[in-house]
């Protein structure tokens, strides 16, 4: 069981990597994936994330500590769980975030990662089913198309924002990402594209790449101060995988860092309490969590049945949506629910957007967990710019246990007041004439008529995350940095990182695409194109 490379987490970093690395005949390139096949159609149906939502296939079901922020309530942190990863899971929407983003990490001292440098990996990674021009590439496994069958509602909040005085965007990945529209989603056909249909499928008959699914990585062992084997297990039994080259960690902002300190590579006085021989003292690793927070506002709209809703109306439209996806791969359940949205600044004098929007056509409660009777909709309220930091630390040794995930949502003051803003400008765009003709009123507006401090405090009552934890083995050059410029780990040879937690500063959107373009250049830097 020996291979050039060895990759832990075969979510959308692990996956692009797999495939970009075996493209060498040459070299013997292996994926762990402690999740199982990505067979299912609940992964390949788009509106599938309903039912996953509901009953925790292919997802890790973390929760975070208490959140003082959040009023001592726990936070929910579903992690894909399954080939593929997240991007099996979410909701499909493609975004890179503000160009500023990335020359923000070159301006913190990483060196070849501003808008400039990482704009190639985008366009490298990208087929776009509508647009063709200098910022989207036609030629990617990526597939990146327009809704089908947009809900008629999802076009009333694109009507309504403008009515509230926010400028449309087609584009939200062009030269400018500010305005309100419709997502562009990965999808081709009417089915998800994941990072595993995307790179994987389509060469996982390479001799030279092997895939083990429901394989667990428990620990790192080094040799001579350079990571050589990958500790796991396999269907129970332990099993062990050696790299000539190197081992490459891309099982996300939760699981990376804690493989690490499982390994004994992290901040010492945390593992010697815990028992863990400390083999390379690096404090930075699960330090700088964060995520973006985000609030929910859900509306009633009584009896309107094209909105996805429980009622006897709302079941046949699914089933007769559930008939024509599987003869047509047409219809309802090609939605990825989070249609419409956008980007907007809460301020006027604000240089950029703070606050992105995702209009859900279905009540959205508890991270969909939860269901009510009747049709309905909703908007996130996403804050885009955190300045709150937490950290992820072990529960114990145990290889079994859920780490402990403190974010620290809306412990900086700065965070609760731009979120605020934010949700002032939603309220605003659901009182326009496109969708308050409905009669609809949406859960929060009467807290949000109110004074600064209720809305504040039905704010910490309600926010949680919008599933983009990162930062949690930060790129840089300082002593709290976990990897370099080049995503090798500070201080242990043949040792990578390639995945969101890496990211020394979230970026400004949805966290796939991203993640995809640091896999893209990874590769090229593990082999010497870069």
């Amino acid at each position: 069981m020996e291979f050039d490379y060895v990759i832990v987490g075969g979510g959308a970093a692990g996956c692009v990597l797999a495939a970009r690395l075996s493209e060498d005949p040459r070299v013997q390139v292996a994926l762990l994936e402690s999740g199982a096949q990505d067979r299912s159609a609940l992964f390949r149906c788009p509106a599938g994330i309903a039912a996953i939502a509901r009953t925790r296939i292919g997802a890790h079901a973390f929760e975070t500590v208490p959140q003082p922020g959040l009023l001592g309530r726990r936070g929910y942190q579903p992690r894909g769980h399954v080939l593929g990863g997240s991007t099996s899971i979410n909701a499909m929407c493609y975004g890179r975030g503000q160009h500023a983003d990335y020359d923000a990490w070159a301006a913190l001292g990483n060196e070849g990662w501003s808008w400039a440098d990482v704009k190639p990996y985008f366009l490298r990674s990208e087929h776009n089913h509508r647009i063709a021009d200098e910022w989207h590439g036609r030629d990617g496994p990526l597939q990146v198309s327009d809704l089908q069958a947009p809900n008629p509602f999802s076009l009333r909040f694109v009507e309504a924002a403008q009515q509230a005085g926010f400028r449309r965007n087609d584009d939200f990945n062009g030269a400018a990402q500010e305005g309100v529209g419709l997502y562009q989603v990965l999808q081709r056909g009417g089915e998800r594209c994941s990072a595993a249909t995307a790179y994987l499928q389509p060469h996982r008959s390479r001799p030279n790449l092997r895939v083990f699914t429901r394989t667990r990585a428990l620990q790192l062992v080094l040799e001579a101060g350079a990571a050589r084997q990958v500790l796991a297990r396999r269907g129970g039994e332990p099993l062990t995988v050696r790299a000539r080259r190197e081992v490459v960690l891309s099982a996300g902002a939760i699981e990376s860092p804690a493989l690490l300190m499982r390994s004994g590579i992290g901040p010492g006085p945390h593992l010697q309490a815990l028992g863990i021989p400390l083999v390379h003292e690096l404090p930075g690793v699960g330090a700088n969590l964060h995520d973006h927070p985000d609030v929910v506002l859900v509306a009633d709209a009584p009896g309107q049945a094209e909105l996805v809703g429980l009622s006897a109306t709302g079941a046949w439209r699914v089933l007769r949506g559930i008939v024509q996806w599987r003869r047509e791969r047409t219809g309802l359940l090609t939605t990825n629910f989070a249609e419409a949205g956008g980007f907007i600044r809460s301020t006027p004098e604000l240089a950029q957007p703070d606050i992105q929007l995702h209009f859900v056509v279905a009540k959205l409660l508890d991270h969909g967990r939860a269901l009510r009777a009747g049709h309905g909709f909703s908007l996130h309220v996403c804050l885009l710019q955190p300045r709150s930091r937490g950290r992820l630390r072990l529960a114990d040794a145990d290889h079994d246990s859920a780490p402990l995930i403190d974010p620290q949502f809306l412990a900086d003051p700065h965070d609760l007041r731009r979120l605020r803003a934010g949700v002032r400008c939603a309220q605003r765009i659901l009182a326009q004439p496109a969708l308050a003709a409905f009669g609809t009123e949406a859960a929060g507006s009467r807290t949000a008529a109110q004074d600064d401090a209720a809305l504040e405090h039905w704010i910490r009552s309600h926010a949680d995350t919008i599933y983009h934890p990162v930062g949690t083995c930060r790129m840089g050059s300082d002593a709290q940095a976990v990897v370099d410029a080049q995503l090798r780990v500070h201080g242990v040879a043949a040792l990578r990182v390639v995945d969101a937690s890496v990211m020394p500063r979230i970026v400004s959107g949805n966290t796939t695409a991203p993640t995809v373009m640091i896999a893209e250049k990874a590769a090229d830097l593990m082999t010497r194109r870069a």
